[in-house]
């Protein structure tokens, strides 16, 4: 009798143990393949009253090796994607605008131009026997084009231990901690963008108070008009606050130029 109710004490706690060790069919599910909850999905009801396209993902394997993806973005946050009409707002992006009298396809070439050698006795003509492209063919390239000159001319401008580009005659310190002549420039440029291009404005004022992501990898440590989304932010605060003009006084007869692919 002994022996008879060992053996079920002992087929019951074998029973135990497969029980236990058998996953149920629910338990089965991997995270993978287990449908989320309809209160696990994120909550993207801030991005209602935006078009949806601004965060439509994109496939990883289809990404430049440079490129931050549109649903990279986080809350609040949209990339200036180059993906979607937001690419309006990069300096490589084709808008023409008259600066000073002179009329530039697109901000890239305006800043990368500044790197050339701009008179008959400027020392850089001795940086090397031949420059690859002149100022004013710099100045109406495409964004490519033109960020491809402007490595080039960094190249020598390293070689040479040289932090200056000139404007006008002057010349002006280039990469500075704090925002200086540079700068300025820049913003400048920026703001004949959007006021000689309606479209620029609409899409600025369009994003309302999303924080802008550049599309890019900058460096934290890099001199702020690097960092044209935060640019862009200030611009368009000024705007909503009323605070800025949307006049321009360039000659809009000279906005004729169109970006040259070198």
């Amino acid at each position: 009798m002994f022996k008879a109710a060992l053996s079920l004490i002992l087929a019951l706690f074998a029973g135990f143990i497969l029980a236990s060790c058998t996953p149920s069919k629910d338990a089965s599910k991997t995270p993978e393949n287990t449908p989320i909850k309809e209160s696990q999905k994120p909550d993207n009801s801030w991005q209602n009253g935006y078009p949806s396209h601004w965060w439509k993902p994109v496939p990883r394997e289809q990404a430049k090796n440079w490129e931050i993806l549109p649903q990279d973005a986080g809350f609040m946050e949209v990339v200036l994607s180059k993906r979607n009409e937001l690419g309006i707002l990069s300096n490589f992006a084709e808008a023409s605008f008259v600066f000073h009298g002179v009329c530039y396809p697109t901000v890239e070439a305006f800043w990368q131009m500044m790197k050339y050698p701009e008179t008959e006795n400027d020392p850089r003509w001795a940086w090397a026997k031949n420059w690859k492209y002149t100022r004013q063919q710099v100045s109406q390239f495409n964004g490519y084009a033109a960020k491809s000159a402007g490595n080039y001319a960094n190249f020598l401008m390293d070689k040479n231990d040289a932090n200056w580009v000139t404007f006008e005659g002057k010349v002006i310190p280039f990469a500075t901690k704090e925002p200086q002549e540079h700068y300025q420039l820049i913003w400048n440029a920026l703001l004949e963008k959007i006021r000689q291009n309606p479209e620029v404005l609409k899409t600025l004022i369009a994003t309302k108070d999303l924080k802008l992501i550049p599309d890019h990898g900058i460096s934290d440590k890099a001199p702020r008009e690097w960092h044209y989304n935060l640019l862009w932010m200030d611009i368009r605060k000024l705007i909503q606050d009323n605070q800025l003009s949307l006049e321009t006084q360039e000659d809009l007869s000279l906005k004729t130029c169109k970006g040259l692919n070198k």
